[in-house]
């Protein structure tokens, strides 16, 4: 490895004392492949004094011409906290990657395509209902559009986390989508059961009940199904990438609970368990609108219900 002084050394010096700690390993591993590839390889042996931002961006440049944009954005805030990092630590007095803020092709808006048309809804409950493929992953379309959890939160679902007789899921802190340290402190995040989803999952655990994963793989119970199950599913129904997908689940939940059933704006944020500004403010959510989300919740399934079965639905406008 260069010796001390050299960009890699402090990079690396960065990512064990700083960077592994504040992220998860998964994070970690990501970042330090990617100053590996794109740009130790380049400016690693450089002394970090002397790197200069043309000579950054260069090896940005090498990663924009490959079209992941996106990846020279995360490369640059990379390399950005290793030269305040150095800074820090004596290794050098400035930090170049912050002369380089508007010099990279911006990143592409992407949305997760998701229906929040009440009649197109209709018709995706409708096929999800006559879904003729296995009925773990029928269970996990119909949970997908009732439990407003992400994606990697249902797949990763056990049963111990369930208490059907308090109609109550608690997903632990550590499986939620948080930093290091509110993974580590945090509390769980509540999920009120709706009585459909209820009986969902009561249909589903004789199926799978034996088992630690509500939603374990079709190959091997010993895992959690496929993060591509849900999409692929959605597939086999007609709905590309650009119609519908897992994550679009809870797009359509937040737009259509606020426009068609009047649902204060805060209620539906801490059921989507989004992280709010302040510390203050993450402390006093957690044990706020528990009743609010229990009704909202089961409003939410009567209202989908409502649609499933082709019942008029009315617009909602906002007083």
């Amino acid at each position: 490895m260069p010796g001390p002084g050299t960009f890699e050394h402090v990079g690396r010096e960065w990512l064990v004392t700083v960077h592994e700690v504040k992220v998860s390993a998964g994070h970690a591993e990501r970042t330090r492949v990617r100053l590996e590839q794109d740009v130790f390889l380049w400016i690693g042996r450089r002394s970090i004094v002397d790197i200069e931002a043309p000579e950054l961006l260069q090896c940005l440049r090498r990663v924009e011409a490959r079209g992941a944009i996106e990846t020279a954005h995360r490369i640059k805030d990379a390399c950005g906290q290793v030269f305040r990092y150095g800074i820090a630590a004596g290794h050098c007095t400035r930090n170049p990657a912050a002369d380089l803020r508007d010099a990279l092709r911006p990143v592409p808006t992407r949305h997760h395509a998701a229906i929040v048309d009440p009649k197109r809804t209709a018709e995706l409950l409708r096929a999800i209902g006559e879904y003729e493929g296995h009925p773990v992953t029928r269970a996990a379309l119909q949970l997908s559009a009732r439990l407003l959890l992400r994606p990697g939160e249902l797949r990763h679902m056990e049963w111990a986390w369930i208490d059907l007789d308090a109609a109550t899921l608690t997903v632990p802190a550590e499986t939620m989508k948080r930093t290091k340290a509110d993974k580590a402190n945090g509390a769980p995040h509540l999920v009120p059961l709706a009585p459909q989803a209820v009986a969902t999952l009561r249909e589903l655990h004789p199926i799978t009940g034996h088992g630690r994963y509500v939603f374990p793989s079709l190959l091997t119970g010993e895992r959690c199904m496929s993060e591509n199950t849900v999409r692929g599913a959605l597939r086999r129904m007609g709905y590309g990438n650009d119609d519908m997908t897992a994550h679009g689940f809870r797009a359509m939940a937040r737009t259509m609970i606020a426009e068609r059933l009047g649902i204060a704006p805060e209620v539906i944020e801490a059921q989507l368990a989004h992280a709010v500004a302040d510390s203050l403010g993450r402390a006093y959510n957690r044990t706020q609108f528990l009743d609010q989300r229990r009704d909202m919740m089961a409003k939410w399934a009567d209202y989908l219900d409502t649609l499933r079965n082709g019942a008029q639905v009315l617009p909602f406008k906002a007083a």
